[in-house]
């Protein structure tokens, strides 16, 4: 990469346990064992605050994780921003393309491959599952956001929203996209409970986080943590778009 001609700046803010936008410039590759040909990013964790962990990943031709990602309680999340990935979980396998996705319950895990002769890009995402009384566990749920259905948020006709696994209360947790027009927002700034980590995957806005109006693009992670101010509306010329995470359907224990 060599040095930069400009001064040292970020777009970065941190601030642990409430919110943190993460821009794309100043990323680092980690390197975790059993990921082969993959440049890796943790963009969220507990260390941040978050009761999650999410990583971008891109593995080049040849590149997986074949060890098994996930199980033993905790449920994975894939997403395919870019390119071709083959998931086998136990003796099943999937092909996933652009914006195919795939939710693996707690009990099994996932092997990745990139068996394509390009990169594949994709948002990767782990949860520590909680399990209710009298609650089944959720099941495995592989698509493509392609197929689903595209709803009017807050019966807005330029904001919509996809929502990626059922509601139903054997999921704790559910991923969805949401995507502004020019000129769209929330229809009130959000304080709740859940928390969310979002990666815009197009588009500019201009998102509230705890009161404090920032500047979003294409390529940024957001972290939201819980009860902290948050809302967007969209600028520029194309469509706001983000794909995230939500935590649902359970009582907060005391």
């Amino acid at each position: 990469m060599g040095y930069r001609n400009d001064l040292l700046t970020s777009r970065a803010i941190i601030k642990h346990g409430s919110f943190a936008l993460i821009p794309p410039d100043g990323l680092v590759n980690n390197v975790l064992p059993h990921f082969e040909g993959a440049t890796l990013s943790i963009i969220a964790s507990p260390k941040l605050g978050a009761s999650f962990v999410e990583y971008l990943v891109e593995f080049e031709p040849g590149g997986g994780n074949r060890r098994g990602f996930g199980g033993d309680g905790v449920e994975t999340f894939v997403y395919v921003i870019s390119g071709q990935l083959e998931i086998s979980v136990d003796d099943q396998l999937f092909n996933l393309d652009d914006q195919g996705y795939l939710f693996c319950p707690p009990s099994k895990s996932i092997i990745m491959s990139n068996k394509s002769s390009s990169p594949v890009k994709l948002v990767l995402y782990k949860q520590r599952y909680i399990p209710a009384e009298g609650v089944n566990e959720p099941w495995l749920i592989c698509d493509n956001v392609k197929n689903l259905p595209v709803v009017n948020y807050s019966d807005m006709e330029d904001v919509t929203l996809v929502d990626f696994l059922p509601t139903s209360v054997e999921f704790d947790m559910n991923f969805h996209i949401l995507t502004f027009l020019p000129g769209g927002s929330h229809p009130f700034i959000e304080t709740h409970v859940q928390e969310h980590g979002a990666y815009l995957l197009s588009g500019e806005g201009m998102y509230n986080l705890d009161n404090d109006w920032i500047s979003v693009k294409k390529g940024d992670f957001i972290w939201m943590g819980p009860f902290v101010h948050q809302a967007t509306y969209a600028v520029g010329m194309e469509p706001l778009s983000y794909v995230y995470s939500k935590d649902c359907n359970r009582d907060p224990e005391i």
